[in-house]
């Protein structure tokens, strides 16, 4: 059964992130807000619970999902090297509407999706879904919507795309933007930007100049 929390209530907000980490732990799906629009997520560490993130928004594996994580220091712990422009852009944007894609540690034990052998990690501007990282740990995620479906800005959007899909449904309200994350890829010799996002380039740039920009 669906369950949907109005985390606008206290009551209801703390009922439904107890719901959601339970879910998460059983392999399920939650929707959750972000600081961008709402996203699908599960236990980044479960390739059953990401393949049925992927068949529920029916993408491929060629399009493996990023990783939202809640501390600067989860990405440590992810990364096989942090850069020092990583370093300097988590500084400068953390948390807040960019991803990184850096090179992942080779002894975790995740499938993603078809990676190379690397991760797209982001810590989002959200206390709600900071307080289910807390509770989790990694979790993996992409938009809510279905795969060349508008992203959603609200809870009823994602839920009228996924439906029973989703376990849990966490309804932070209206997010602020419509403009998913920036991705800067930094597990090259260079930084690149992958998506230009809700970030400018111009900001990206002033934290490391060398910034490619296809």
């Amino acid at each position: 059964m669906t369950l949907r929390f109005d985390c606008s209530d206290p009551s209801a907000r703390a009922d439904g992130l107890k719901e959601a980490a339970a879910a998460v732990r059983r392999g399920e799906l939650v929707v959750v807000p972000t600081d961008t629009v709402y996203g699908v997520a599960a236990d980044a560490f479960d390739p059953k619970a990401v393949a049925a993130l992927l068949a529920a928004k029916g993408r491929g594996r060629h399009k493996p999902s990023p990783v939202l994580v809640n501390s600067p220091d989860a990405l440590r712990e992810l990364a096989d090297e942090v850069p020092d422009a990583a370093r300097a852009l988590v500084d400068a944007f953390w948390p807040g509407g960019l991803t990184l894609v850096v090179r992942h540690r080779a002894s975790l034990d995740w499938d993603l999706g078809e990676t190379g052998g690397t991760v797209a990690v982001r810590m989002p501007d959200h206390p709600l879904t900071l307080d289910l990282l807390a509770a989790t740990g990694p979790l993996a995620v992409s938009s809510a919507n279905l795969t060349d479906r508008p992203s959603p800005q609200d809870c009823e959007a994602a839920r009228a795309m996924l439906g029973d899909a989703v376990a849990v449904y966490l309804d932070g309200g209206r997010t602020a933007g419509a403009v998913s994350s920036s991705i800067v890829d930094l597990s090259g010799d260079v930084p690149v930007l992958v998506r230009d996002g809700v970030l400018p380039v111009a900001d990206l740039r002033a934290v490391v100049p060398d910034l490619v920009v296809p």
